[in-house]
Protein backbone atom coordinates (compact mmCIF):
# COMPACT_ATOMS: atom_id res chain seq x y z
CA UNK A 1 0.00 0.00 0.00
CA UNK A 2 1.33 3.62 -0.73
CA UNK A 3 1.29 6.04 1.55
CA UNK A 4 1.59 9.92 2.19
CA UNK A 5 1.91 12.63 4.51
CA UNK A 6 -1.07 14.47 5.29
CA UNK A 7 -1.60 17.39 7.78
CA UNK A 8 -5.35 16.66 9.06
CA UNK A 9 -5.03 19.61 11.36
CA UNK A 10 -3.60 22.43 12.32
CA UNK A 11 0.22 21.54 13.56
CA UNK A 12 -0.66 17.94 12.87
CA UNK A 13 1.01 15.34 10.40
CA UNK A 14 0.60 11.81 9.98
CA UNK A 15 1.63 9.08 7.38
CA UNK A 16 -1.64 7.84 5.81
CA UNK A 17 -2.41 5.18 2.97
CA UNK A 18 -3.58 5.94 -0.19
CA UNK A 19 -4.58 4.15 -3.42
CA UNK A 20 -2.90 5.64 -6.55
CA UNK A 21 -4.84 6.72 -9.03
CA UNK A 22 -4.97 4.58 -12.69
CA UNK A 23 -2.56 5.63 -14.82
CA UNK A 24 -3.56 7.82 -17.88
CA UNK A 25 -1.73 7.02 -21.18
CA UNK A 26 0.62 10.10 -20.94
CA UNK A 27 1.55 9.76 -17.12
CA UNK A 28 4.18 8.04 -15.14
CA UNK A 29 4.56 6.50 -11.81
CA UNK A 30 7.28 6.79 -9.73
CA UNK A 31 8.80 4.91 -6.77
CA UNK A 32 9.55 7.54 -4.46
CA UNK A 33 13.69 7.09 -2.92
CA UNK A 34 13.77 10.65 -1.52
CA UNK A 35 11.94 13.64 -0.28
CA UNK A 36 13.25 17.53 0.66
CA UNK A 37 10.88 19.46 3.15
CA UNK A 38 10.44 23.36 1.65
CA UNK A 39 10.78 24.33 5.64
CA UNK A 40 9.65 27.70 4.71
CA UNK A 41 6.71 26.44 2.73
CA UNK A 42 5.68 23.95 4.74
CA UNK A 43 6.06 25.48 7.81
CA UNK A 44 3.31 28.30 7.17
CA UNK A 45 1.06 25.72 5.99
CA UNK A 46 1.79 23.37 9.03
CA UNK A 47 0.55 26.23 11.36
CA UNK A 48 -1.51 28.02 9.80
CA UNK A 49 0.59 31.32 9.47
CA UNK A 50 -1.06 33.25 7.57
CA UNK A 51 -3.77 36.08 7.03
CA UNK A 52 -6.97 35.25 5.86
CA UNK A 53 -8.06 36.12 2.46
CA UNK A 54 -4.16 34.94 1.19
CA UNK A 55 -3.26 32.97 -1.63
CA UNK A 56 -2.36 30.73 1.42
CA UNK A 57 -5.49 30.92 3.15
CA UNK A 58 -7.20 29.40 -0.35
CA UNK A 59 -4.72 26.97 -0.77
CA UNK A 60 -4.45 25.51 2.63
CA UNK A 61 -7.64 23.25 3.30
CA UNK A 62 -7.89 20.39 5.52
CA UNK A 63 -6.80 17.10 5.10
CA UNK A 64 -3.73 19.46 3.42
CA UNK A 65 -1.06 17.24 1.61
CA UNK A 66 2.16 19.06 1.73
CA UNK A 67 5.56 19.36 -0.51
CA UNK A 68 6.68 19.77 -3.74
CA UNK A 69 10.13 18.10 -3.52
CA UNK A 70 10.04 13.87 -4.71
CA UNK A 71 12.73 12.57 -6.56
CA UNK A 72 12.95 8.54 -7.40
CA UNK A 73 12.75 6.19 -9.48
CA UNK A 74 10.08 5.37 -12.58
CA UNK A 75 8.62 1.99 -12.44
CA UNK A 76 5.52 2.39 -15.17
CA UNK A 77 5.05 4.33 -18.26
CA UNK A 78 1.36 4.79 -20.18
CA UNK A 79 0.94 4.19 -23.39
CA UNK A 80 1.37 7.00 -24.87
CA UNK A 81 4.75 8.22 -22.59
CA UNK A 82 7.70 9.07 -25.18
CA UNK A 83 11.56 9.31 -24.29
CA UNK A 84 11.24 7.48 -20.59
CA UNK A 85 11.65 4.03 -19.69
CA UNK A 86 11.06 1.96 -16.30
CA UNK A 87 14.22 2.39 -13.94
CA UNK A 88 15.00 5.87 -15.07
CA UNK A 89 15.64 8.18 -12.12
CA UNK A 90 13.55 11.51 -11.94
CA UNK A 91 12.27 14.29 -10.46
CA UNK A 92 8.60 15.68 -10.00
CA UNK A 93 7.03 18.78 -8.19
CA UNK A 94 4.46 16.41 -6.21
CA UNK A 95 3.44 16.07 -2.54
CA UNK A 96 5.33 13.83 -0.27
CA UNK A 97 4.54 10.19 -0.71
CA UNK A 98 5.90 6.61 -1.46
CA UNK A 99 4.65 6.56 -5.17
CA UNK A 100 4.15 8.99 -7.50
CA UNK A 101 1.38 9.47 -10.70
CA UNK A 102 1.99 12.82 -12.58
CA UNK A 103 1.80 13.90 -16.20
CA UNK A 104 5.20 13.09 -18.62
CA UNK A 105 6.28 16.65 -18.96
CA UNK A 106 6.31 17.35 -15.49
CA UNK A 107 8.82 14.68 -14.62
CA UNK A 108 12.70 15.80 -15.16
CA UNK A 109 15.63 13.52 -15.40
CA UNK A 110 18.38 13.22 -12.90
CA UNK A 111 21.40 13.47 -14.74
CA UNK A 112 24.43 10.57 -13.80
CA UNK A 113 26.10 11.52 -10.68
CA UNK A 114 23.58 13.24 -8.76
CA UNK A 115 22.14 11.29 -5.71
CA UNK A 116 18.36 11.47 -5.20
CA UNK A 117 18.53 13.47 -1.93
CA UNK A 118 20.65 16.48 -3.34
CA UNK A 119 18.50 16.27 -6.07
CA UNK A 120 15.25 17.03 -4.20
CA UNK A 121 17.06 20.56 -3.91
CA UNK A 122 15.67 21.33 -7.46
CA UNK A 123 12.16 23.34 -6.68
CA UNK A 124 13.87 25.72 -4.01
CA UNK A 125 16.90 26.04 -7.31
CA UNK A 126 13.12 27.24 -9.00
CA UNK A 127 12.55 29.68 -6.66
CA UNK A 128 16.37 31.15 -6.75
CA UNK A 129 16.24 30.82 -10.43
CA UNK A 130 13.30 33.08 -10.49
CA UNK A 131 14.57 35.69 -7.70
CA UNK A 132 18.17 36.09 -10.31
CA UNK A 133 15.74 36.71 -12.91
CA UNK A 134 13.98 39.37 -11.34
CA UNK A 135 17.75 40.64 -10.07
CA UNK A 136 18.24 41.33 -13.79
CA UNK A 137 22.09 40.71 -13.17
CA UNK A 138 24.55 42.27 -14.95
CA UNK A 139 28.47 41.61 -15.47
CA UNK A 140 30.21 41.86 -12.46
CA UNK A 141 27.39 43.31 -10.53
CA UNK A 142 27.61 42.90 -6.60
CA UNK A 143 24.07 41.88 -4.22
CA UNK A 144 23.32 41.56 -0.71
CA UNK A 145 21.75 38.75 0.46
CA UNK A 146 19.68 38.95 3.49
CA UNK A 147 18.96 34.98 4.54
CA UNK A 148 20.93 31.53 4.15
CA UNK A 149 18.29 29.59 4.87
CA UNK A 150 17.30 27.22 1.59
CA UNK A 151 16.22 30.26 -0.60
CA UNK A 152 19.36 31.87 0.60
CA UNK A 153 21.71 29.40 -0.48
CA UNK A 154 20.02 28.69 -3.62
CA UNK A 155 20.03 32.36 -4.34
CA UNK A 156 23.73 32.75 -3.33
CA UNK A 157 24.48 29.77 -6.20
CA UNK A 158 22.67 31.65 -8.88
CA UNK A 159 24.28 34.62 -8.05
CA UNK A 160 27.84 33.35 -8.12
CA UNK A 161 27.17 31.06 -10.90
CA UNK A 162 25.91 33.67 -13.16
CA UNK A 163 28.76 35.90 -12.61
CA UNK A 164 28.58 38.05 -9.64
CA UNK A 165 32.00 40.04 -8.40
CA UNK A 166 30.88 40.26 -4.56
CA UNK A 167 27.74 38.46 -3.08
CA UNK A 168 27.36 38.78 0.22
CA UNK A 169 25.02 37.49 2.38
CA UNK A 170 24.00 38.24 5.87
CA UNK A 171 22.76 35.85 8.81
CA UNK A 172 23.23 36.15 12.06
CA UNK A 173 23.50 32.01 12.14
CA UNK A 174 27.43 31.25 11.50
CA UNK A 175 27.07 27.48 10.26
CA UNK A 176 24.84 28.70 7.26
CA UNK A 177 27.11 31.37 6.26
CA UNK A 178 29.64 28.29 6.17
CA UNK A 179 27.48 26.62 3.97
CA UNK A 180 27.27 30.23 2.19
CA UNK A 181 30.72 30.44 1.49
CA UNK A 182 30.78 26.57 -0.65
CA UNK A 183 28.09 27.82 -2.71
CA UNK A 184 30.07 30.92 -3.73
CA UNK A 185 29.44 33.45 -1.06
CA UNK A 186 32.51 36.20 -1.47
CA UNK A 187 31.80 37.81 1.54
CA UNK A 188 29.30 36.96 4.82
CA UNK A 189 28.14 38.99 7.80
CA UNK A 190 26.69 37.43 11.06
CA UNK A 191 24.79 40.39 11.68
CA UNK A 192 20.82 41.31 12.06
CA UNK A 193 19.29 42.87 8.75
CA UNK A 194 19.42 46.23 10.30
CA UNK A 195 23.24 46.20 11.49
CA UNK A 196 24.15 45.33 7.84
CA UNK A 197 24.15 48.27 5.60
CA UNK A 198 27.33 49.91 6.96
CA UNK A 199 29.18 46.49 6.90
CA UNK A 200 28.16 46.18 3.39
CA UNK A 201 29.13 49.55 2.68
CA UNK A 202 32.90 48.76 4.32
CA UNK A 203 33.12 45.14 1.87
CA UNK A 204 32.19 47.16 -1.49
CA UNK A 205 32.83 50.56 -0.95
CA UNK A 206 29.02 51.87 -1.04
CA UNK A 207 25.63 50.13 -1.18
CA UNK A 208 25.41 47.45 -3.92
CA UNK A 209 22.70 47.96 -6.54
CA UNK A 210 20.97 45.13 -5.47
CA UNK A 211 19.39 43.56 -2.79
CA UNK A 212 17.63 39.96 -2.42
CA UNK A 213 15.47 39.26 1.31
CA UNK A 214 15.10 35.57 1.27
CA UNK A 215 13.58 34.88 4.59
CA UNK A 216 9.83 35.83 3.78
CA UNK A 217 9.64 37.33 7.51
CA UNK A 218 7.88 40.68 7.22
CA UNK A 219 9.76 42.48 9.43
CA UNK A 220 12.65 41.97 7.65
CA UNK A 221 11.78 43.40 4.17
CA UNK A 222 11.52 47.26 5.78
CA UNK A 223 15.11 46.83 7.13
CA UNK A 224 16.41 45.04 3.83
CA UNK A 225 14.75 48.17 2.09
CA UNK A 226 18.25 50.00 3.48
CA UNK A 227 20.75 47.54 1.66
CA UNK A 228 20.04 49.10 -2.22
CA UNK A 229 21.94 51.36 -3.80
CA UNK A 230 20.38 55.05 -4.41
CA UNK A 231 17.63 53.60 -7.57
CA UNK A 232 18.64 49.94 -6.47
CA UNK A 233 16.64 47.27 -6.77
CA UNK A 234 15.27 44.81 -3.71
CA UNK A 235 14.09 41.36 -5.09
CA UNK A 236 11.42 40.18 -2.54
CA UNK A 237 11.98 36.20 -2.87
CA UNK A 238 10.28 35.09 0.46
CA UNK A 239 6.60 34.49 0.57
CA UNK A 240 4.83 36.07 3.67
CA UNK A 241 1.86 34.61 5.26
CA UNK A 242 0.90 38.21 6.31
CA UNK A 243 1.74 40.31 3.35
CA UNK A 244 0.52 43.12 5.11
CA UNK A 245 2.91 43.57 7.84
CA UNK A 246 5.69 44.05 5.13
CA UNK A 247 6.00 47.92 5.40
CA UNK A 248 7.16 50.64 3.05
CA UNK A 249 10.02 53.03 4.13
CA UNK A 250 11.34 56.58 3.24
CA UNK A 251 13.92 54.64 1.13
CA UNK A 252 11.70 53.73 -1.71
CA UNK A 253 10.71 57.56 -2.47
CA UNK A 254 13.69 59.19 -1.12
CA UNK A 255 16.45 57.34 -2.39
CA UNK A 256 14.05 55.41 -5.35
CA UNK A 257 14.08 52.12 -4.42
CA UNK A 258 12.52 49.55 -6.48
CA UNK A 259 10.82 46.45 -5.38
CA UNK A 260 10.00 43.05 -7.99
CA UNK A 261 8.67 39.65 -6.39
CA UNK A 262 9.82 36.39 -7.60
CA UNK A 263 7.80 32.99 -7.46
CA UNK A 264 7.97 29.67 -8.29
CA UNK A 265 4.89 30.40 -10.86
CA UNK A 266 6.94 33.21 -13.18
CA UNK A 267 7.78 30.62 -15.75
CA UNK A 268 7.08 31.96 -19.65
CA UNK A 269 7.76 30.88 -23.29
CA UNK A 270 12.26 31.13 -22.51
CA UNK A 271 11.87 29.50 -19.56
CA UNK A 272 9.93 26.72 -18.02
CA UNK A 273 10.53 24.32 -15.53
CA UNK A 274 12.17 22.07 -17.72
CA UNK A 275 14.60 24.18 -19.17
CA UNK A 276 15.37 25.29 -15.87
CA UNK A 277 16.13 21.94 -15.13
CA UNK A 278 18.33 21.33 -17.49
CA UNK A 279 19.96 24.53 -17.23
CA UNK A 280 20.88 23.97 -13.05
CA UNK A 281 21.76 19.74 -13.34
CA UNK A 282 24.56 21.40 -16.10
CA UNK A 283 25.60 23.54 -13.69
CA UNK A 284 26.07 21.16 -10.99
CA UNK A 285 27.28 18.87 -13.60
CA UNK A 286 30.17 21.42 -14.21
CA UNK A 287 30.85 22.21 -10.81
CA UNK A 288 29.35 25.54 -10.81
CA UNK A 289 26.31 24.90 -8.52
CA UNK A 290 27.41 22.99 -5.19
CA UNK A 291 25.06 20.87 -3.19
CA UNK A 292 27.91 19.85 -0.72
CA UNK A 293 26.54 19.60 2.94
CA UNK A 294 23.06 21.22 2.42
CA UNK A 295 21.45 17.97 4.11
CA UNK A 296 21.33 18.55 7.52
CA UNK A 297 18.80 16.33 8.88
CA UNK A 298 17.34 12.81 7.43
CA UNK A 299 14.01 11.29 8.47
CA UNK A 300 12.11 8.16 7.75
CA UNK A 301 8.48 8.15 6.58
CA UNK A 302 7.32 6.76 10.03
CA UNK A 303 9.37 10.27 11.22
CA UNK A 304 7.20 12.91 10.21
CA UNK A 305 5.76 14.18 12.86
CA UNK A 306 9.58 14.29 14.51
CA UNK A 307 10.70 15.94 11.23
CA UNK A 308 8.06 18.74 11.27
CA UNK A 309 9.01 19.26 14.59
CA UNK A 310 12.39 19.71 14.31
CA UNK A 311 11.87 22.48 11.68
CA UNK A 312 9.43 24.12 14.10
CA UNK A 313 11.28 24.26 17.33
CA UNK A 314 15.01 23.82 16.14
CA UNK A 315 14.42 25.95 12.69
CA UNK A 316 17.75 27.63 12.98
CA UNK A 317 19.52 23.87 13.21
CA UNK A 318 18.31 23.11 10.29
CA UNK A 319 18.91 23.32 6.41
CA UNK A 320 17.67 20.46 4.23
CA UNK A 321 15.69 18.07 5.78
CA UNK A 322 15.15 14.92 3.90
CA UNK A 323 13.14 11.72 3.97
CA UNK A 324 14.46 8.64 3.13
CA UNK A 325 11.78 6.67 1.24
CA UNK A 326 13.66 3.75 0.05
Amino acid sequence: MATRFVFERKQHVALEQFDPAPLGPKEMRMRTISSLMSTGTENICFNQNYAPGTHWDQWVKHPFYPGYLCVGEITEVGSEVVGWKVGQRAATRKPHASVITNVESEYYPLPDGLGCADAGWFGLAFIGFFGARAAEYRIGDSITIVGAGPIGQMSVRWASALGCERVIVVDPVPWRLELASRGGATHTLALNVDEAPDAVIKIHGSLPRLAMDCTGHPGVFEKALALPGDKGRLVLLGDAGDPSQQRLTPDVVRRGIGIVGAHMNHVDDLWSYQTIFRYWAGLWGRGRFNLDGLISHTFRPDQCADAYRTANERRSETMGIAFDWS
